[in-house]
């Protein structure tokens, strides 16, 4: 019986969880949120003025060291935030900075995010990441968020030129990452996408290939068509000759780069290496590969442009152009801050990284040939091979 009535008294509680009885009566409203503290109560907290606890919180002007810490300790005990906005239109001046990112589930964006935002933190700025898909629109609808928010600066991946003139012409400073907008005079960080599908393909090239295949997606922007100019010198610089049917175009999402190698192969058989723009058009390639039962690199290589983290766990690893993409996005994040400091006023930077070879298993001679396994030359793109 002392059993059966413990079930009851746990159902019952069981019952009371599941509905929050527990927690008010049925019926009652959820409690008011409490009132924001302001600086006016902080003041109070400290025993100081509502100036001199500003200054201590902004670190601008003089504030004695022990009346600083009394500020610091009283706003964490009060629950004190400052009101950025308010801040923002007294001053005229603000500690965001806006970043345009096109596809953050690319593992490319989302590093060159992270590595955004980790400098600018360092710096003391805070940053407002808009995703905006690939979409013009909605890259648009982020920069005028930008605005009304008063951001002091913007990096964009431009998808269009739409976004970045509306900025410029309101003032913002704009860095542009990974391809910039013709026309359109900005700083900028690029990574030199000719040097790094020119030596990757030299790479390919020595191993003794000679039917490459180009997977790309786009030809408009720099990336795309720095790339393609780097595979077509390195054919060029062999004697090799180009064959406009190896250049094959594609959407850039995986499922599209898949369809597109099954038929490349289907109708190409002597194709001995593919060679993927992008890391998402890679991972299509090498699902391809795997359903289609090509073994590689026995019976066709592989190799990417960009370096993301699945391409060293699969096996065998993908042979891939890095871009160093954490280093891309710091270096946005400090033309920036230079831009905001005014110590780059009067001119316009474009930094280029310097991508290096990662060479994996993916990579190997052709078929039938006798040519021995080669490495690229040593030089500032190229990095020790992984075992």
């Amino acid at each position: 019986m002392g059993s059966r009535n413990r079930d009851i008294q746990w159902s019952a509680m069981v019952r009371r969880r599941e509905d929050g009885a527990e927690h008010r009566p049925s019926g009652t409203p959820p409690p008011k949120p409490r009132r924001r503290p302001t600086i006016q109560d902080l003041a109070r907290a400290a025993a100081t003025s509502p100036s001199t606890a500003s200054r201590a919180l902004s670190g601008n002007g003089y504030v004695a060291a022990d009346v600083r810490v009394r500020v610091l300790e009283a706003a964490e005990r009060i629950g004190y935030v400052p009101d950025i906005n308010a801040r923002t239109l007294r001053n005229r001046t603000s500690r965001a900075v806006g970043v345009l990112i096109s596809d953050l589930r690319n593992p490319f964006y989302a590093t060159l995010a992270a590595g955004i935002e980790q400098r600018l933190r360092s710096a003391g700025y805070h940053v407002i990441v808009v995703n905006n898909d690939g979409e013009e629109e909605a890259e648009v609808e982020g920069a005028r968020t930008f605005l009304a928010v008063r951001v002091s600066a913007a990096i964009v991946t431009p998808v269009s030129e739409r976004a970045v003139r509306m900025l410029m012409d309101d003032g913002v400073p704009v860095v542009q990452a990974d391809r910039m907008v013709d026309g359109l005079t900005s700083d900028g960080v690029l990574v030199d996408n000719v040097q790094g599908a020119r030596r990757i393909t030299e790479h390919l090239i020595g191993l003794g290939h000679t039917r490459i295949a180009l997977l790309i997606d786009e030809t408009d922007w720099t990336t795309g068509a720095g790339r393609l100019d780097g595979y077509r010198a390195a054919l060029r610089a062999a004697g090799l000759p180009m064959d406009p049917a190896l250049v094959v175009p594609t959407r850039f999402q995986p499922e599209a780069a898949r369809e597109a190698v099954t038929a490349l192969l289907a109708r190409r058989p002597d194709v001995t290496e593919l060679f993927a723009a992008t890391n998402m058009l890679a991972e299509g390639a090498f699902q391809a590969l795997q359903r289609g039962g090509r073994r590689v690199p026995e019976e066709i290589s592989l190799v990417a442009f960009d370096d993301v983290p699945w391409m060293s766990m699969v096996s065998p690893g993908v042979t891939t152009v890095d871009q160093h993409t954490d280093d891309l996005g710091r270096t946005c994040a400090q033309l920036v801050v230079d831009r905001i400091a005014g110590s780059s006023a009067g001119h316009t930077t474009v930094k280029y990284i310097e991508p290096s070879i990662i060479i994996r298993g993916s990579t190997g001679p052709p078929r039938g040939s006798t040519v021995p396994a080669a490495r690229p030359e040593p030089g500032p793109l190229t990095t020790s091979p992984p075992s």
